[in-house]
């Protein structure tokens, strides 16, 4: 996935993760390393758009490190347990307004 937003240069965009109905058999090592993969493209000057994040309150204490990671870079960025929720935030004048220009 995160290939194809590298490669469409979408990684500035309004991003939703819907992980509210999904498990997983990523160890909490392989999840850190995603988060890792994303620090390194912002380090490396890719700019991260706003992302809104769904997942169930259990999946939490295995998600909560890479969320921390993925929150860091200078984005707008919030956790959700409910998609309604996560799509009304990225409708959000502070959310629009960080977009990058079309």
């Amino acid at each position: 996935m995160l290939d194809i937003l590298v490669g469409s240069e979408a990684l500035g965009y309004r991003k939703l993760f819907d992980g509210s109905q999904a498990d997983t058999r990523l160890t909490a090592l392989e999840i850190l390393q995603i988060g890792v993969r994303i620090r390194g493209l912002q380090a490396a000057g890719v700019a991260l758009g706003p992302l809104a994040v769904v997942i169930p309150d259990d999946k939490y204490p295995l998600l909560s490190r890479v969320l921390g990671i993925l929150a860091t870079p200078r984005r707008p960025m919030r956790i959700f347990n409910r998609t309604s929720q996560a799509r009304k935030w990225l409708e959000t004048a502070a959310v629009l307004e960080s977009m990058p220009a079309a």
